[in-house]
């Protein structure tokens, strides 16, 4: 019996230490609102909405990415808890001069995440990560949500051809 309720009680602290450590967990790259249109009304508490944002890839001054993701609205949107959908959708543009860092040119940077952001309380997140395709010498930024336990299919690429600025 009492070796039961020190096992509840290690469990409950470890939970909380868990969700202590997410929530405390820093989110990647800042994304400015650009605009947002509702896609649901609700009676109590914000609408459902898509919500576009843009963000600059913080290791390749002249290369923007916009986001047009979903936000779940209603009480729980409002209050933080909702857990918003996968759905999501990327367009990636050349705004200004690019060099490209030695480590993103020989392939040691494939993968490496340049945005993030959390869409529930817990465990599921939005992502973008950033490849370099150096046959055709274009950036491949992919957008895709994921879960500790189980991540979603849905994604979406774009490319930046990586061409000289006049």
């Amino acid at each position: 019996m009492q070796c039961q309720v020190k096992t509840k009680k290690r469990n409950a602290l470890n939970a909380l230490l868990i969700l202590i450590i997410i929530l405390l967990t820093p989110s990647i790259g800042v994304a400015e609102q650009i605009g947002s249109v509702s896609t649901k009304f609700k009676m109590l508490g914000a609408n459902d909405k898509i919500v576009i944002e843009a963000f600059d890839d913080p290791d390749i001054a002249g290369a923007t990415c916009y986001l047009s993701r979903a936000k779940t609205g209603g009480v729980s949107g409002v209050v933080g808890i909702a857990e918003d959908t996968s759905d999501a959708s990327i367009a990636c543009r050349q705004i200004g001069p690019i060099s490209l860092p030695e480590k993103v040119k020989n392939g040691e940077e494939d993968g490496k995440e340049v945005f993030k952001k959390s869409t529930s309380l817990l465990f599921k997140s939005l992502q973008v990560v950033r490849f370099y395709d150096a046959k055709r010498n274009v950036l491949v930024y992919l957008t895709y949500s994921d879960r500790i336990i189980e991540g979603s299919p849905k994604n979406s690429i774009s490319i930046i051809p990586i061409t000289p600025w006049h």
